[in-house]
């Protein structure tokens, strides 16, 4: 089993900035691939960026120049730098762990851009 935990989303202003951090414990093996996905209200869930552990980068139209995805030396922990955030990044942000075909999600964490 892998467990996921989300920290960082909130509540920012047009133009700001977030930082959101996953750790994931448990049974992690490699090669995998770790990343962030989101769901706004009322759509479905969608691609936001993704790492592998061989530090591989993928991202969405809508985060590349914008968002930056990373990992820890450990590989077990992986970031996502927002900036120049806008209203349309509002929605819960989820992350995801892949083995071998097999995913692992995160319990979501809110992103509010508003002024």
């Amino acid at each position: 089993q892998v467990q996921l935990v989300e920290s960082g989303g909130g509540l920012v202003q047009p133009g700001g900035s977030l930082r959101l951090s996953c750790a994931a414990s448990g049974f992690i093996l490699r090669p995998n691939v770790m990343g962030w996905y989101r769901q706004p209200l009322g759509k479905q869930r969608e691609l936001v960026a993704t790492i592998s552990s061989g530090d591989g980068v993928n991202y969405a139209g809508s985060a590349k120049g914008r968002f930056t995805i990373s990992r820890s030396n450990a590989k077990t922990t992986v970031y996502l730098q927002m900036n120049s955030l806008k209203p349309e990044d509002t929605a819960v942000y989820y992350c995801n762990y892949n083995y071998m075909g097999r995913d692992y999600w995160g319990q979501g964490t809110q992103v509010t851009v508003s002024s």
